[in-house]
């Protein structure tokens, strides 16, 4: 489905027309558009681009963890109602470590919440799909895609995109440039921006599977000495898998047939389901974590996995993303109410110095959680243990632990304040 629209630049752009957006936003995602779509009141010209039609995500299916934060995001949005039916709902997290007897189950009663859920499990084109919807809705933004972004040039006080849509060239000007577009951000290398980080041994494999017994809106998160190991409920009965595993092992693993393949998954899944049937392809992607030395450079602004990546242990990758996108929009929108340039460098810093900590704390918890589960070293599987031990006994520890992991902890945006 094309997405263009004719890029007429708006009427009531400031200025004496010197710019031709007030923001322009590199990456049609998930992120990106929650940006937007949280920008919808805020008197901001927006221009969306996306260089795809066909998301590559939707393509194979990817799957999410949506936590409680994230939902109140899009819910302070006003998306939320045109999200909910297409998703799935878990009331409970099952946490253990291979073999071992104590389970640490994680539920509502845990925290003070006015929902009976946990979190939710989305399938991209089902968070994907009411967000275009919803950002083609908004007087404000315009959504041109596909486009191409050749290059961009800052000066002092504007960054001019020079873009190719439809085989033809044009220049936009705009007061801030920020990049939602993925990664392995063209923007943010082009800026010079350096990331430090590492790949990890491990690759995931990723698939649906549908058992023969109700998952019964249950996640669960099993570590094994190979990696984590996570089943999260989707609607109409589905589970999807994120296997962990060395990049080896996870090649051959995807190497096997379909019954061999179901074989060694029920070894791991364990069999509270029943039998498992396989349901589409599987799919392998490598393990990194990345983290952007700065979030922000004068008109510049990077958010989501531009700005940094996670291991999926916890399911905690496109729910900074989408924190990003509130934090952001709640400091440009406030600085434009004020009067102030939304692209000078002492704004963007208050968003810089809101997310750039908060998101280096949970790949920190990530790499953590995925380096002392995954061995089998005596003396660390001794800690472990005693700290799932201690976790299911000691509230006060369980209740902290569950808010870390469903966005609970650190600073909120008002658009997720309930």
């Amino acid at each position: 489905m094309s997405l263009t629209q004719t890029l007429t630049p708006p009427q009531t752009t400031t200025d004496n027309r010197k710019y031709d957006y007030d923001l322009v936003i590199v990456g049609g995602g998930i992120v990106g558009l929650t940006l937007a779509a949280a920008l919808k009141n805020s008197g901001l010209n927006i221009l969306l681009i996306e260089a795809r039609v066909t998301s590559a995500a939707v393509s194979k299916g990817q799957a999410y963890a949506v936590h409680m934060l994230s939902a109140r995001i899009f819910q302070g949005i006003g998306i939320w109602d045109k999200i909910l039916p297409q998703i799935a709902k878990y009331r409970q997290v099952f946490l253990s470590d291979a073999e071992y007897p104590d389970v640490v189950k994680f539920q509502t009663a845990d925290i003070s919440t006015k929902t009976p859920e946990l979190g939710y499990v989305a399938e991209h084109f089902a968070l994907l799909e009411p967000l275009q919807e919803f950002v083609q809705n908004c007087q404000n933004v315009t959504y041109l895609c596909p486009a191409e972004v050749l290059n961009t040039q800052t000066e002092n006080d504007l960054v001019t995109v020079n873009i190719k849509v439809d085989g033809v060239e044009q220049k936009i000007k705009t007061k801030l440039l920020v990049a939602a577009d993925g990664s392995r951000s063209r923007i943010r290398e082009a800026a010079g921006i350096k990331t430090k980080g590492w790949k990890y041994w491990q690759s995931c494999i990723v698939a649906f599977v549908k058992p023969e017994k109700s998952h019964n809106y249950t996640a669960y998160e099993k570590f094994w000495p190979s990696g984590p190991f996570a089943i999260l409920p989707l609607p109409g009965n589905r589970c999807r898998i994120v296997w962990t595993a060395p990049h080896e092992e996870a090649k051959a693993l995807c190497a096997l047939s379909d019954e061999e393949f179901l074989a060694e998954l029920t070894k791991r899944y364990g069999e509270q389901m029943g039998k498992l049937e396989l349901l589409g392809d599987r799919f392998v992607f490598q393990v990194q974590l990345m983290q952007s030395d700065r979030y922000v450079l004068p008109r510049l602004a990077l958010i989501g996995d531009a700005a940094h990546n996670c291991h999926p242990v916890g399911g905690q990758g496109l729910n900074l993303g989408i924190r990003d996108a509130a934090a952001l929009a709640e400091v440009i929108q406030t600085a434009h109410q004020a009067g102030a340039d939304i692209g000078k460098i002492e704004v963007l810093k208050k968003y810089q110095s809101w997310r750039k900590k908060e998101n280096l704390a949970i790949l920190g918890f990530t790499d953590l959680l995925d380096r002392v589960f995954s061995n089998n070293f005596l003396p660390v599987v001794v800690v472990r243990r005693l700290g799932l031990w201690l976790m299911k006994r000691v509230p006060m520890l369980k209740t902290f632990s569950l808010k870390l992991m469903i966005g609970l902890k650190g600073k909120t945006p008002e658009l997720g304040k309930m």
